[in-house]
């Protein structure tokens, strides 16, 4: 078993060593997961958070998996349970439950009728949903209206006034209410593919390849990226499908200019009106990547935890990638935890050197 063991122990670096010792001194939850640990001198293997009393340095060994652990000849902790699902993710299951139940509901659910399905009090429940997919219960119901709405009104099958009530909406009062913030544009518009919405916009070229920056009445609302102009502007004709598209002016041109400026120099900043359409949790991101200073990164988990849902890293990774208005929503601020660059929306070489730009600000 000691060769085993020993095989083990070569497995992880040093390094990574050093990081998962300094978490079950801790007893950090986050880790759980991630790896588990060993005991020599008990037998047993156990969550990094396992609140038992803390084994000799000397006598622990680190596993990928409690398989990898129970292979080398360990058994699970009768305490932390780390052979058995976590708290987390059992709460986690849960959310995906009531997510799916308010999906596939006529009318959104009440917070007491999804507490009870959980077997959770309805503020035990409201928290953890929260903290999951960093939007409330009910904030989860208006978004999956809002896609209904949407679904419903690109079909052009039924008339705006049955796609409201058939989305979930009591009435017609209520919709309109919050169709400008749900759709960007009147439901009318929106059901005609962007109709009658004037969007202006003008491609061209920067040390990062070609550049598209397109306006609507509100604001910027698309700045894109990419080797080959025609594609640049196919994609925004797919993201207003029906929008009378104008090509710019030179007043026009000067807003062109001022993003290109911010793209070789950004410590120029970039201070834009913006036309923002997403959902709820997504416009949180959005807003808290606007705050991420020049030179300055963060990781996925610290933007969960920044918009008060640590537990929602995916969805917030989701929201970056969503995100169609490059450089002045930097979302290319955002790397692993580690300090690697993962994806980006335009490429990862192009994150490298925005990046590099922003190290001497």
């Amino acid at each position: 078993m000691d060769a085993v063991m020993g095989k083990t122990l070569r497995a992880a670096a040093p390094a990574d060593q050093d990081a998962q010792w300094r978490a079950v001194v801790a007893r950090d939850a986050s880790a759980n997961g991630t790896f588990v640990y060993s005991v020599r001198s008990t037998g047993v293997y156990c969550r990094p958070s396992c609140p038992s009393r803390l084994a000799k340095r000397a006598n622990v060994q680190f596993h990928a998996s409690p398989k990898d652990a129970e292979r080398a000849g360990f058994r699970p902790c009768k305490r932390c349970k780390p052979d058995q699902p976590g708290l987390a993710e059992q709460q986690a299951a849960k959310v995906a439950e009531a997510c799916r139940f308010i999906e596939a509901a006529d009318c959104a659910p009440s917070l007491d009728e999804l507490a009870k399905r959980a077997r959770m009090s309805a503020f035990h429940f409201h928290r953890v949903f929260k903290a999951t997919t960093g939007v409330t219960p009910a904030a989860y119901a208006r978004g999956e209206r809002a896609k209904r709405m949407r679904e419903g009104l690109s079909s052009r099958q039924q008339s705006v006034t049955q796609s409201i009530y058939e989305a979930g909406f009591n009435s017609n009062s209520r919709f309109y209410e919050k169709s400008d913030e749900l759709l960007g544009m009147k439901p009318s518009e929106y059901r005609a593919g962007g109709a009658n919405n004037a969007i202006h916009f003008s491609v061209g070229e920067c040390s990062l390849g070609s550049i598209l920056i397109a306006r609507s009445e509100r604001g910027v609302c698309a700045i894109f990226l990419g080797n080959d102009p025609e594609m640049l502007v196919h994609d925004l004709e797919d993201r207003f499908p029906n929008a009378e598209l104008i090509g710019g002016d030179k007043d026009f041109e000067t807003l062109v200019a001022k993003v290109v400026g911010f793209v070789e120099a950004p410590r120029t900043g970039l201070d834009l009106p913006l036309d923002v359409r997403g959902t709820a949790f997504q416009q949180r991101v959005w807003r808290a990547l606007q705050k991420i200073p020049a030179g300055k990164t963060v990781s996925y988990a610290d933007m969960a935890k920044r918009i008060g849902a640590p537990k929602a890293v995916r969805a917030v990774a989701s929201a970056c990638a969503a995100n169609a208005i490059a450089v002045a929503i930097p979302c290319h601020r955002v790397v692993r935890k580690d300090g690697g660059l993962s994806g980006y929306r335009w490429g990862v070489e192009r994150k490298r050197a925005l990046l590099k730009r922003e190290e001497s600000v």
